[in-house]
């Protein structure tokens, strides 16, 4: 049976990720792919030390953002024809645990025809009331634009069955703007989109999350609108 490659795209990420990496090689997983986005070269011995952990290191020679890392990953796995049955995305600082990986994991022996989204609680109350507020927001203007319901559209936590990876290699998008194009795409192809509660890792003060999944929200709101409008172009 074909198992599931995990894809981190990584920018300067902690020394935890090395840990972190370790508890992944214990699921039933068949490899690691770490893309390193233009990380400085003082991470450089880190990503060597994934390497002899087994992990895949790919690398960008500059930042070219988490889309692209993404992409990176996908066109290597296409063109390498690693046997896997499908990925799951993962944040490289803390974002996700190792149970929340696990949860996804298990998910997709039920939900194997379509992406898996590893939605946060956003009702417990380590989360500060200005997230929960704008992680809202986004749901009900995807949902007003989109017109389908999804809780959570920033998540990094996702499964993605290999079948799915040449169309979404194509998918417009170098940086945060990926993730959501990537659910809008999905959509409109008709491809199951199924929710998988988790929890979440508390991240530390003050630490800087390159690829968290917080964003700016006006410019998700122009993201949307960009799409809404481009979508009714198309149906002119």
């Amino acid at each position: 049976m074909e198992q599931v490659i995990v894809m981190i795209p990584a920018l300067n990420p902690l020394p935890a990720l090395l840990q972190f990496v370790r508890k992944l090689n214990a699921l039933p997983i068949a490899n690691i792919i770490v893309i390193n986005d233009g990380s400085e070269e003082k991470y450089n011995g880190l990503f060597e030390q994934l390497q002899q952990e087994g992990c895949e290191v790919l690398t960008h020679d500059k930042n070219l953002g988490k889309g692209r890392a993404l992409k990176t990953g996908m066109e290597y796995i296409l063109k390498s024809r690693l046997q896997t049955k499908g990925i799951i995305t993962v944040g490289a600082h803390g974002q996700h645990s190792v149970l929340d990986v696990e949860q996804v994991l298990s998910s997709t022996k039920i939900f194997s025809d379509g992406i898996i989204l590893g939605i946060r609680d956003f009702k417990d109350s380590d989360y500060p009331l200005i997230s929960k507020l704008q992680n809202r927001a986004y749901s009900m203007v995807f949902e007003l634009f989109i017109r389908k319901r999804l809780l959570d559209i920033q998540t990094g936590l996702r499964y993605i069955p290999r079948g799915h990876l040449p169309w979404l290699c194509k998918v417009k998008g170098e940086s945060y703007h990926y993730d959501t194009n990537m659910l809008i795409e999905a959509i409109r192809r008709k491809v199951p989109v199924y929710e998988v509660p988790i929890g979440h890792a508390k991240l530390r003060k003050n630490s800087i999350i390159y690829y968290d999944e917080v964003l700016n929200p006006t410019k998700i709101l122009q993201q949307l609108w960009s799409n809404f409008l481009h979508k009714r172009q198309n149906t002119k």
